[in-house]
């Protein structure tokens, strides 16, 4: 590429050090597309005869067959996937291939080359996402009515249910959904024709280049375009939170497996069993979900790290902008796809989940509220239930058992009502909150907004 400047070949360990074609090789048909795109446009200004245009587009697509196919070899010498696609050209083609670099850098072309990949790769994280919410949509709706204790610091809050409880999941991967799309939008704009960090003095229309490769319009500023990998920070930050809302719902599914909860069921295709214990039945999908989401953590974590002091326009350093983005991408697609399927084959323990909703300290808050109606200022009703729980704690009685009347004359007979879980479900009517009725028409709503796209 250089041999003008040097006199000494490049060592072998600096070959072996600076190399990027070992991972790289992955963005051949986002480099073939774009070369070719290119290309076009250098036969429209008059650089390209219609024949070597022909030649060139005819040589990158069998160049695109041979590396789908198995059949191109990639050399560590060549650094990097489009100088090996240039030379593969130029030793098909001839002299029409050396002229495929006119008016473009690597420095431009890589960075077209990863928005083209980001592109691509977000829209098929946005379709396993939509599936992964519908397996949880027909979880939810199988135990829409499923009751089952909703915990804070990991103790026995409130009743809901296991619809509801799944439910919040479908809502934390909609905004996923809508941080990668985001992320789209601002990414799909062309630096093709930024060249090294300067433009070109060989003007070919990037409007046109950027069109065929179906971008919404082209960057404004060529050493911004040359340095910027925001799009890719914003992917894996992306990816990043998606991963750890699902290592939230692995440990939610985790707990609910132990003996302890016993409140789920999950098969055998997606469980281990232990080497030495007979007996275990351990939730590996779960717990590599969780393991899993550090590495997507960790991977924005270098992006940030290797950019954040790098001077305008093109450092090296960018070439370490790919493993770990490819590595997010990979990761997060498994992550979602053994995710779903094991979601849509798993059942609820539904009498162990009741058996726990039925304590009837979950319905403590109802029980203030009860005494709120009654006219008591809260923070008194607050004080008075926390004396009766205070005395079910210390009796062993169960507070729904408790002769309430000794602790306040404010409480009647009719204060026992609220101990009824159907009951206090189906008076959670407010928008959000978990009874029946709400439930079904959220799974009704999602259905619909999940089929519409």
């Amino acid at each position: 590429m250089w041999k003008g400047r040097f006199a000494q070949d490049t060592s072998s360990l600096v070959q072996q050090f600076g190399e990027s074609i070992s991972y790289d090789w992955r963005l051949f048909p986002h480099d073939i597309a774009g070369s070719i795109a290119h290309a076009r446009a250098q036969k429209t200004a008059g650089l390209l005869t219609a024949d070597e245009f022909s030649s060139i587009e005819a040589g990158l697509l069998e160049i695109r067959a041979d590396i789908e196919a198995g059949r191109f070899e990639f050399k560590t010498s060549l650094e990097d996937i489009h100088m090996n696609i240039e030379a593969g050209l130029t030793k098909r083609i001839g002299p029409a291939g050396a002229k495929l670099h006119t008016a473009r850098s690597r420095n431009d072309q890589v960075a077209t080359d990863t928005r083209l990949y980001c592109r691509t790769e977000i829209d098929g994280l946005l379709e396993a996402i939509t599936g992964l919410q519908s397996a949880l949509l027909d979880r939810a709706e199988k135990y829409a009515a499923t009751v089952l204790p909703g915990y804070t610091h990991l103790q026995r809050g409130q009743p809901v249910t296991v619809g509801h409880h799944l439910l919040a999941y479908v809502e934390m991967l909609e905004r996923d959904k809508g941080r990668l799309a985001d992320a789209r939008k601002r990414l799909n704009i062309s630096p093709l024709g930024s060249g090294a960090l300067a433009g070109s003095t060989i003007n070919l229309d990037r409007r046109a280049i950027a069109a065929e490769l179906g971008f919404d319009g082209v960057t404004t500023n060529s050493m911004d375009a040359i340095a910027d990998r925001d799009y890719i920070a914003e992917t894996l930050f992306a990816t990043g939170l998606c991963g750890v809302h699902l290592s939230r719902l692995s440990e939610d599914l985790i707990l609910w497996c132990t003996a302890e909860f016993g409140f789920v069921v999950f098969s055998d295709a997606h469980t281990t069993g232990s080497s030495l214990m007979p007996q275990k039945k351990n939730p590996d999908v779960c717990e590599l979900t969780r393991g899993k989401t550090g590495r997507l953590v960790g991977n924005l974590m270098n992006l940030l790290v290797a950019v954040k002091g790098l001077p305008l326009t093109y450092n090296r350093d960018l070439q370490e902008d790919k493993p770990p983005l490819f590595d997010s991408i990979d990761t997060l697609r498994l992550i979602l796809a053994v995710n779903t399927e094991m979601i849509a084959a798993m059942e609820m323990r539904e009498a162990r989940c009741l058996a726990a909703a039925s304590d009837p300290m979950l319905l403590a808050t109802d029980l203030a509220d009860w005494l709120v109606k009654q006219g008591v200022p809260f923070r008194h009703a607050h004080e008075l239930v926390g004396k009766a729980v205070a005395e079910s704690v210390k009796t062993g009685v169960p507070l729904d058992q408790l002769d309430l009347a000794k602790i306040d004359p404010i409480y009647t007979d009719d204060a026992k009502s609220v101990f009824n879980l159907e009951r206090a479900l189906a008076a959670r009517t407010n928008p959000g909150s978990p009874s029946l009725d709400n439930v079904r028409s959220e799974i009704h709503r999602w259905r619909h907004q999940l089929a519409a796209k």
